[in-house]
């Protein structure tokens, strides 16, 4: 049977004394399940004093000494704080200690290795040890039982080598929550090796990816990826979604939260990431999501105070170009990838900035590879970097950082090539306030946002008009511009990103236009660079553009709806237009498509997420069908009212689609969906007002012939009358589930019979509005109240961006 596993990983900030490690198992008992992965860290700075004292070892043994007996205390300290038997851990730990103190110099590197490994092994142990003593069962593993790599400056884990292993060593603890050490592997001959500072982010997907897990969650004293850092910047905002390929450049810069080489097991499997904050778990995370939507520019910018500069001078009397690609070509492969670079061909040199940590690594690669170079290691530098897709492109961020530079003491500027970060080196400053105006400039400057509207009817012609009266307000109350760059129909569509005057722009459609092939105007917006945001607006009733609404948000765009057909299509359809907003980060809103300008839709989800239960909806759904059946006095036949509705513009272009009752269909199953229940299409029972005789004619027989349609209402309304009762089209959605839309006679005085004609009513039960139901009601239908709905929408969704 195949074991559904997560991994959870816990840096050293996350176990920095005994309150962390009780928060810890608090956070185990709560998101993990006994089969889980857990991997640890040193505690605290454990691994910083064990390197200290390594270093020390060399030169002073009895300074040595004593830095190694604080770091028994510490150790001690927490085993006596939290375990309630600590004794036989006391002393594997006294045993432990006393053999690092028989170490004598020099040591070899697999003996240091082997010391420094100590620390993971300690929080795994006294880990596993409090999940036991919590009755969480737990099993504590070394992760040189099945991890494998050789020495290297980055080292590797060998995937193919460690897969058997892992799997045998899993198999063994059913049932049992894994706590296995970071940081650590082994090699052929049996020796540690490290994999590197911050490797226990890098072991852990490694080992995700190896154990397939479905997801692994990183958790540190941050709760994700922050458009700067937290602690240097007030107002650096907590990023929910960030790009695989973005995150991948962050941590490429050397970012803290995101470390080199930790992203690249998940970009090779099918694992998700998820990155939060062990301190305050409920605070917020960031996921990291494969799918590429569209780069807008800079999301987030990031910084280092120490880098170092590796220059090399190959002499004029080589040939530069090919002996700089090849030392380029030899670092990609050793993983040796530099923060920035820059190559002076007239002077045939090349700078590649790196972390000090790496520095002196790289150059003996670069020593070792015999470059026919004179290599220097310079120092005194630092880094300031923004990242995200097309941020290079972006005409207002790129022109920013240059402009936001411009005073600072830079060494040189690099885009990379795939137009993910700016990377600026500069001598040695302090870069937090560098940073916070970085921010402040590229952030809080104006948004450009983008409509491009599906539709050019009565609704999207009523829009237009509104959106030309109201555009000026809209972008003093929002601080951002809003351009119509874009109209489409079913055939044409033109897009303009210089932006279209929406007072001629209706005029002009005809000449500008151009053939739809119904995907080059989404191919179009999805590589556009001019906007920051944009906005598709879909007024149509049109099936195809609705079967679009995946792609739209994989292509980045934000999306506001008065098409049902995605709201109200199959539920797994319907699941995935959500969930495929969802994981781009993108909006889809969708008010207009039920109640015209009526905030149904909004009091519906406003419930939901305040803790009602909703047990039942019912009203008059459709304006048509409302000034219909309010008109319907028996005075004139049916059919007549039909056409003075149509020729008035209260009815589709055909309105057999609002006489089928499929229009409120639609709408039920909106509603009830917002209100939490699942609903399928088929699941509604609709009475349809039109006779089978008259479902395939034209149009203008319809007219025709409709006086079958007013024989038979005619009967149901003489009925009704004789009880004293009038005839509405009324939806239900009952308690027990039965959804139902259709005719019903009222008594007259009934709250659904007393309505202004083209009004809708809207009455919502619920735990909170059980005996008098909430009443929602007013103008359902018309061009000028949808045409609103939509600006409410475009104002409502600018404001979450």
């Amino acid at each position: 049977m195949t074991v559904s596993r997560q991994l959870h990983k816990f840096g050293g900030s996350s176990l920095a004394n005994p309150e962390c490690y009780k928060r810890v198992v608090t956070i185990l008992s709560k998101y993990s399940g006994n089969d889980d992965l857990v991997v640890v860290s040193a505690a605290g700075d454990t691994t910083n004093r064990l390197i200290e004292w390594g270093n020390t070892l060399q030169k002073d043994g009895r300074l040595a000494h004593e830095l190694l007996m604080k770091i028994h205390e510490f150790q001690s300290n927490l085993i006596e704080e939290l375990l309630s038997e600590p004794e036989p851990y006391l002393q594997q730990l006294r045993d432990e200690i006393a053999a690092l103190g028989e170490l004598v110099v020099p040591i070899t590197e697999a003996q240091l290795s082997a010391a420094l490994a100590h620390g993971e092994q300690w929080s795994s142990r006294l880990m596993t040890a409090l999940l036991v003593e919590n009755e969480l069962p737990a099993v504590a593993v070394d992760a040189r039982m099945f991890l494998r790599a050789e020495r290297s400056t980055q080292p590797e884990v060998d995937r193919a080598a460690s897969w058997a292993l892992i799997k045998e060593t899993l198999a063994q603890h059913p049932g049992h929550r894994t706590v296995i050490t970071g940081f650590i592997a082994k090699n052929e001959q049996g020796e540690t090796v490290l994999l590197g500072r911050n490797g226990s982010d890098y072991s852990a997907t490694v080992i995700g990816a190896l154990a397939e897990v479905r997801k692994v969650t990183i958790w540190s004293d941050v709760a994700g990826v922050f458009s700067a850092d937290p602690r240097n910047v007030n107002d650096a905002c907590l990023l929910p979604l960030l790009r695989l390929d973005e995150a991948n450049e962050l941590a490429r810069l050397a970012a803290p939260v995101l470390h080199s080489r930790t992203l690249q097991p998940v970009s090779q499997s099918a694992i998700d990431l998820e990155l939060r904050c062990s301190y305050q778990p409920e605070a917020g995370s960031t996921r990291i999501e494969r799918v590429l939507a569209s780069g807008r520019g800079a999301k987030i910018i990031t910084s280092l105070d120490d880098v170092m500069l590796i220059e090399l001078n190959f002499g004029h009397q080589h040939d530069f170009e090919h002996a700089a690609e090849e030392v380029f070509e030899a670092l990609l492969r050793a993983q040796l990838q530099p923060l920035a670079w820059e190559r002076h061909p007239d002077q045939a040199s090349v700078q590649l900035a790196y972390t000090r940590e790496v520095a002196s690594g790289v150059l003996s690669y670069l020593q070792d590879l015999t470059v026919a170079a004179e290599i220097k290691l310079k120092d005194g530098y630092s880094m300031v970097a923004v990242v995200g897709a097309g941020v290079a492109n972006n005409p207002i961020h790129s022109h920013g950082f240059y402009q936001q530079l411009k005073s600072a003491a830079v060494e040189f500027i690099c885009e990379s090539e795939s137009q993910l970060s700016m990377v600026a080196i500069l001598r040695q400053t302090e870069t937090a306030e560098l940073v916070q105006s970085l921010h402040t400039h590229l952030f809080q400057a104006q948004k450009r946002v983008a409509l491009v509207l599906c539709g050019k009817g009565n609704i999207g012609s009523s829009w237009v008009e509104l959106f030309a009266k109201q555009r000026a307000e809209l972008e003093r109350r929002r601080g951002m511009s809003f351009d119509l760059i874009g109209i489409l129909d079913h055939s044409h569509y033109w897009l303009d990103f210089a932006g279209l005057d929406p007072q001629t722009a209706l005029n002009r459609f005809e000449d500008e236009a151009v053939a739809n092939d119904g995907k080059e105007w989404l191919e179009k917006l999805h590589h556009q660079t001019d906007f920051d945001e944009v906005i598709v607006l879909d007024v149509t009733a049109s099936e195809s553009i609705a079967m679009q609404y995946p792609e739209i948000a994989e292509r980045g765009l934000h999306l506001i709806s008065a098409n049902k057909v995605a709201g109200s299509a199959a539920g797994h359809f319907y699941h995935k237009v959500q969930d495929a907003f969802a994981k781009t980060g993108r909006y889809w809103l969708y008010n207009a498509t039920v109640g015209a300008g009526l905030p149904i839709n909004h009091t519906v989800q406003d419930l939901k997420q305040s803790g009602d239960d909703i047990h039942g909806l019912s009203g008059i759904f459709s304006g048509t069908l409302s000034w219909l059946f309010q008109q319907f006095d028996g005075s004139m036949p049916f059919m007549e009212l039909v056409d003075l509705a149509w020729q008035q513009g209260l009815t589709e272009p055909d309105p057999r689609s609002d006489l089928d009752g499929s229009d409120v269909m639609r709408k039920l199953v909106i509603l009830a969906r917002e209100s939490g229940l699942e609903l399928e299409p088929e699941q509604v029972k609709v009475e349809s007002l039109v006779p089978e005789s008259l479902k395939s004619l034209s149009l203008d027989a319809f007219f025709e012939q409709g006086s079958e349609l007013s024989e038979a209402l005619a009967e149901r309304l003489a009925k009704a009358q004789r009880e004293d009762k009038v005839l509405r089209y009324v939806a239900r959605l009952e308690k027990n589930g039965q959804a139902t839309v259709g005719i019903e006679a009222l008594p007259q005085h009934h709250a659904l019979a007393n309505l202004l004609p083209c009004d809708n009513i809207f009455a919502i039960e619920s735990a909170w509005y059980k005996d008098n139901p909430l009443v929602i009601r007013g103008p359902g239908a018309g061009k000028a109240v949808t045409a609103g709905a939509i600006q409410s929408d475009i104002n409502r969704l600018s404001g979450m961006l």
